[in-house]
């Protein structure tokens, strides 16, 4: 590991002064990211600013329905807060499916929403990387691609993004807070990670010198019946193949309003805004289910290796809507 200096800030405006003096500095929480990037050699930061003591760590009803979360609220306290569970299950649900218990204690909501790609040729630095280091190159383009991106891939990056509770997120119409010195701004999560095109190493629309505060979920009735199904090679926390975050309002037989997102297919969370729009007015059938996934998957494009994800998704998505259609009527 390359040596570094280390700063503790006490406050927010310490913090993003700290940062915006050093143009090479990472702000680091739970670390269980930005720690294992260092000793890879992938990120190199002159500087880390400790953020752990930022009074960023409570889960906060607002008034009308919504809930503020702080940034270093930890992973585990996110999945059992009761708020969380009873008005957005998926959330819970997908935090839990996320990681470990151990890593679950130390991963904080901020660090999730910047974790980076767990592509074996980004974490290779024998292999050409455009997200590791610009005009590079891909290997995965011809290599081993089982577990790369059907959707909103580049000829630049075809890698996925790791994390599921930005799916969960996405689906929610969740708002990311962050602060700098030239103040605050609001990022919706949708727009908040971009996708590859030419330049997959800019993965954010966040600036390098600016901290995330919170992230703010809009008061959602529908998302109190939601649900996280995760397609995975083994249950013991792996990265998905497939994932879907969903909650849908049912009236009359008909489809009244739908939140769709999608994991382990694309470089960013995947908001399936073609299913929504498919959904919405049609009945509350299987027919419409299936019609509904197919929109979504049909500019797929796939790999050698990972064609398979494409018939995965669409079936993820039917089973993930029938499932909220039983429950729904149970209720």
């Amino acid at each position: 590991m390359r040596p570094f200096a280390y700063v503790s800030a006490p406050d927010v405006a310490t913090a993003v002064r700290a940062i915006a003096s050093e143009p090479r500095a990472k702000f680091i929480g739970g670390g269980t990211n930005l720690v294992d990037l260092m000793r890879e050699d992938i990120e190199q930061p002159d500087t880390v600013v400790d953020i752990t003591g930022l009074p960023l760590t409570e889960v906060t009803e607002l008034p009308g329905g919504g809930v503020r979360i702080g940034a270093l609220v930890r992973n585990s306290r996110l999945a059992a807060h009761q708020v969380i569970r009873t008005r957005y299950p998926v959330l819970s649900q997908a935090v839990l499916t996320g990681a470990s218990g151990q890593l679950r204690n130390m991963a904080t909501v901020g660090g999730n929403l910047l974790q980076r790609s767990r592509c074996p040729y980004f974490y290779d630095r024998s292999a050409a990387c455009n997200k590791r280091e610009p005009a590079s190159g891909c290997d995965a383009m011809g290599g081993f691609t089982r577990g790369h991106a059907v959707l909103g891939t580049s000829e630049s990056c075809i890698a996925t993004h790791p994390s599921d509770m930005c799916v969960a997120l996405a689906a929610l119409d969740a708002v990311v807070e962050v602060e700098s010195i030239r103040g605050n701004r609001r990022i919706p999560l949708v727009e908040f990670h971009r996708l590859p095109d030419a330049t997959p190493h800019v993965e954010t629309e966040i600036a390098p010198d600016e901290l995330i505060t919170a992230v703010e979920l809009p008061p959602l009735p529908l998302a109190a019946t939601s649900r996280y199904r995760k397609v995975r090679d083994r249950a013991s926390y792996a990265f998905a193949l497939v994932s879907v975050a969903a909650a849908m309002e049912v009236r009359d037989g008909t489809v009244s309003a739908a939140r769709l997102a999608l994991g382990g297919v694309a470089p960013k969370p995947w908001r399936a805004r073609l299913a929504e729009e498919a959904l919405v007015g049609a009945p509350a059938t299987e027919e419409s289910f299936r019609r509904a996934a197919a929109a979504e998957l049909a500019p797929a494009v796939a790999q050698s290796e990972n064609a398979f994800k494409i018939e995965l998704a669409e079936r993820t998505i039917v089973a993930t809507l029938r499932q909220l259609l039983t429950e729904g009527s149970a209720a």
